[in-house]
């Protein structure tokens, strides 16, 4: 029995170490992208993005907790423009703050996860002119803590991430080319 225990003891200990081996050798930021062309100028896309109580109509996330709670403060839209968010384990917790917005072409968010686990990032929406279309990239950005190594064992946080983001752009797609 003593043998038994100690052998699954073991099994467990090694286990751990080849996940904890392997979370250290994951990249230690983060970087997710996706873009896509929109038949609407810059012009139309922007305001969107640069006022976060347009996201409800747009966001991926935004209809995954119906109870969500929602707190924007600062500017109403633009540099200084805050949104507070506290929802189920689908959303968590967190605050964006755009820190840069440069119409039509730019908008640069600080963005900080509460729950179900701290993280720093930056997102960035860029907006590029191509003839009568536009394209329209989201990336987000910061530094992959440990957990998020160990996370990244078991999952590729890029096609989970990514796949919100083509969501997300995709509804903008669908309400700007009208």
């Amino acid at each position: 029995m003593f043998e038994t225990i100690a052998i699954i003891a073991v099994i467990l200990a090694l286990a751990i170490a080849v996940i904890l081996i392997l979370a250290a050798t994951k990249p230690g930021t983060l970087r997710v992208t996706r873009a896509i062309s929109i038949d609407a100028p810059a012009e139309r896309v922007f305001p969107l993005i640069n006022d976060f109580h347009q996201w409800t109509v747009w966001s991926p996330y935004e209809n995954r907790d119906p109870d969500m709670k929602r707190i924007y403060s600062g500017a109403e839209r633009g540099q200084g423009a805050v949104y507070a968010w506290d929802g189920n384990k689908n959303v968590g917790a967190g605050r964006m703050e755009i820190l840069q917005s440069s119409a039509p072409s730019k908008i640069v968010i600080k963005l900080d996860f509460i729950k179900p686990f701290e993280g720093h990032n930056t997102a960035e929406f860029t907006m590029l002119p191509q003839g009568d279309a536009t394209s329209v990239t989201w990336t987000m950005y910061g530094p992959a803590v440990f957990m998020s190594k160990v996370m990244q064992v078991f999952m590729n946080l890029d096609r989970m991430i990514g796949r919100d983001f083509e969501i997300g752009l995709a509804n903008l797609k669908k309400l700007t080319e009208k």
